[in-house]
């Protein structure tokens, strides 16, 4: 397995999601046609309150709440309307990157120390060949 392979593993084993289907999934589409699109997909809008983490109430009322967790409340500027919008917060990130780093590195570690072992057994068995051979002399 390659460096790119193990990249790969070691962000599903940290349950990481890759930026693509990250910011698809922070995305929002409306459950059937009949709901109206949010203001903020199609006009210009103004963060009134930053990124913050859903209370439990919140989760349970605003579906915006439902992606990441967090919301921000929003006002558009054409219609003046108030709104959600997730978003994801800087300190889960920092988080998420960390915990990564860190198994990233206990991984490395683990398999530092598995071809340390390793070599020391073939070191073994090679001296050991060498001292058969110096015997049967």
């Amino acid at each position: 397995m390659g460096p790119g392979g193990l990249a790969v593993l070691l962000a599903v084993l940290s349950g990481l999601r890759p930026a693509a289907s990250a910011a698809a999934a922070s995305e929002e589409r409306p459950a059937s046609p009949a709901v109206a699109t949010p203001c903020w997909r199609v006009e210009q809008f103004v963060v009134a309150q930053e990124c913050t983490r859903c209370s439990g109430f919140e989760m349970k009322t605003i579906p915006a709440c439902g992606p990441t967790g967090f919301i921000e409340k929003i006002n558009c500027a054409s219609s003046h309307r108030d709104e959600y919008k997730s978003c994801r917060s800087a300190a889960l990130e920092a988080q998420r990157f960390w915990r990564f780093v860190g198994s990233a590195l206990g991984v490395a570690a683990a398999a530092a120390a598995l071809v340390m072992l390793r070599q020391r057994v073939l070191d073994r068995r090679a001296l050991e060949k060498v001292r058969k051979q110096i015997e049967s002399i």
